[in-house]
């Protein structure tokens, strides 16, 4: 009994090396690390918020950076970090971390450029209902590379649209009018009539004339 088990037992081990050698099973398996959103940060002074008419246009933006400018003075400028993602622009104030500011979804950020001043920036926001805010900063040495960034998150965005756009179905035409529908249902109608008669004209018996 005692030769019969450990005759299995080594049966059994062999069967498992050849299985294991045959499948090759990798005792470790790497997963794919998640994507992290890029984010770049600049450090800013932030001159304000105005609210403005329309949502596009350079001489909106250069009308809302000289009304801040004109109204304020550089001690009242708030420094800022300003983190630029591909879906959000956030403006968090360098005092408190926790406090933010300013938060725009690019979908929502309707207009950016640099003001006349190279060092002024600005971007307006659609806030709904037709409501718009021009939020303006000052960038040191300049705003080139905010600019630069803002710009790239919007092109993302676009970019992201145009693939997630689900395909362009099919215009398909109109139904034909009632009048036309029924000209051709009577003409059909007529055209049956016709061939079933001439189908009974061919099958009738020919009768012997005396």
């Amino acid at each position: 009994m005692a030769e019969r088990k450990n005759a299995k037992a080594v049966a059994c081990s062999s069967l498992q090396e050849r299985t294991a050698a045959t499948l090759d099973v990798p005792l470790q398996v790497d997963f794919p690390t998640p994507k992290t959103e890029l984010v770049q940060k600049f450090h800013v002074q932030y001159l304000g918020m105005l609210p403005v008419a329309k949502p596009v246009g350079m001489d909106t933006l250069n009308g809302a950076i000289e009304s801040l400018m004109g109204s304020s003075s550089k001690e009242d400028w708030i420094p800022v970090t300003m983190n630029v993602a591909d879906a959000t622009v956030t403006v968090i104030s360098e005092g408190n971390e926790e406090e933010i500011l300013v938060e725009c979804r690019v979908r929502f950020l309707s207009f950016m450029g640099v003001g006349k001043d190279v060092h002024t920036f600005a971007f307006i926001m659609d806030t709904g209902n037709q409501h718009f805010e021009c939020h303006v900063f000052w960038c040191e040495p300049n705003a080139g590379n905010v600019s630069e960034a803002v710009q790239a998150a919007c092109m993302l965005r676009y970019q992201k649209c145009l693939v997630a756009r689900p395909p362009s179905q099919k215009i398909r035409p109109p139904p034909p009018p009632a009048d036309s529908m029924t000209r051709r249902v009577t003409t059909n109608v007529k055209r049956g009539v016709l061939s079933l008669i001439d189908t009974l004209k061919q099958k009738r018996p020919v009768t012997d004339t005396p």
